[in-house]
């Protein structure tokens, strides 16, 4: 084989890499010796370009990031219903929004904390959004705890109690306890005690066991995570890049 020969066929491996192949050759009907030189030759030529490595990879982190999000839009298609249509989550924002935002959550998340004023200032900017929240306990008893006083609340006291024991646990400085928790209910002018009795219900167990089997179904494992319309945001994200990929989804 001349060196000409193998110098077209490593540019060609060696452009395929970076996806963009602009030789074909069927490697099969080379010799042994054919082989190995051009195997030389394909080293000889990564080594002194070493930044075609970096850009197959950046291709392959791209493509797996697509591959990811299509799958992603599928399950969210799957499971639409359970996600943008339960009776028991809380909705707010604008509840005839024409973009529905859920999010799933746990109080003794940090990120989460750090997503709540991103996500009111989204709101707050963007009247047209509908917010869902997903009570998702995962960090100890502690959140349990939280998410069964929290739901409690909603079902014996409606959204708006809700909103404001929502809020309030966000902000909580220590573990929840019974003791905290009727601090804080009582701070709130709340029926405390008829929502501590509720909390280990079997109506408000099957709310958090629904959410954890959603989350689940949805391969989501971390807080905070967002279905925004058809795409999952896994992680914080602050309300500038929020507004862009709602404006990217609004076209």
């Amino acid at each position: 084989m001349t060196r000409a020969l193998l110098t077209r066929l490593t540019l060609a491996t060696a452009l395929s890499l970076a996806a963009a192949p602009v030789l074909a050759f069927d490697p099969a009907e080379m010799t042994e010796g054919e082989r190995t030189a051009f195997g030389e030759q394909v080293r000889a030529y990564i080594l002194e370009n070493p930044e075609i490595i970096m850009e197959a990879y950046a291709l392959l982190e791209q493509r797996n990031a697509q591959a990811e999000a299509a799958a992603d839009t599928q399950l969210i298609a799957r499971h639409a219903a359970e996600l943008f249509e339960d009776d028991h989550s809380w909705v707010g924002g604008n509840p005839e929004g024409d973009i529905t935002l859920v999010e799933f959550m746990d109080y003794r998340c940090g990120y989460c904390r750090r997503a709540t004023p991103e996500v009111a200032s989204l709101l707050e900017s963007d009247g047209n959004i509908r917010l869902i929240i997903k009570e998702f306990p995962i960090l100890g008893e502690s959140s349990l705890l939280s998410s069964r006083f929290a739901v409690a609340t909603k079902l014996l006291a409606g959204d708006a109690a809700y909103h404001q024991v929502h809020d309030a646990l966000l902000e909580l400085n220590s573990d929840a306890t019974e003791v905290t928790l009727r601090r804080l209910g009582d701070g709130l002018g709340l029926e405390t005690e008829a929502i501590l009795a509720h909390m280990d219900s079997d109506e408000v167990t099957e709310i958090l066991v629904k959410n954890r089997e959603l989350a689940q179904q949805l391969s989501i494992s971390g807080t905070p995570t967002f279905v925004l319309q058809d795409r999952m945001l896994r992680g914080f994200l602050p309300a500038e890049q929020m507004a862009q990929i709602v404006a990217d989804i609004r076209g």
